[in-house]
């Protein structure tokens, strides 16, 4: 599954980074050099970087003790379950 819009800081704020990725047909939303913080790009990527933090909150994600792909991403996806089963407990979502 590939991605429509690809959300990046200023350290990749350059043309020919625009180009590559517009033939590939994705969007590049990149905060520019020299210009205000008020891109809004930071609200994108804190949801990604505090998603990726709650996996990391888990020993088997952060320590890879199974070498196996297949084993990797079945704890992988046990620890999505967890994750998103906290968030609707947290909400008040039922889960019957």
């Amino acid at each position: 599954m590939r991605s429509d819009v690809l959300f990046v800081d200023r350290g990749y704020d350059s043309e020919t980074t625009r180009n590559a990725l517009r033939p590939q047909s994705i969007e590049p939303v990149i905060a520019r050099r020299r210009e205000d913080l008020g891109s809004s790009l930071g609200q994108v990527r804190w949801v990604v970087e505090r998603t990726i933090s709650w996996f990391k909150g888990f020993r088997r994600i952060r320590v890879r003790y199974n070498r196996l792909i297949l084993i990797q991403q079945a704890w992988n996806e046990i620890d999505a379950a967890i994750i998103c089963f906290r968030i609707a407990l947290r909400r008040g979502i039922s889960l019957e």
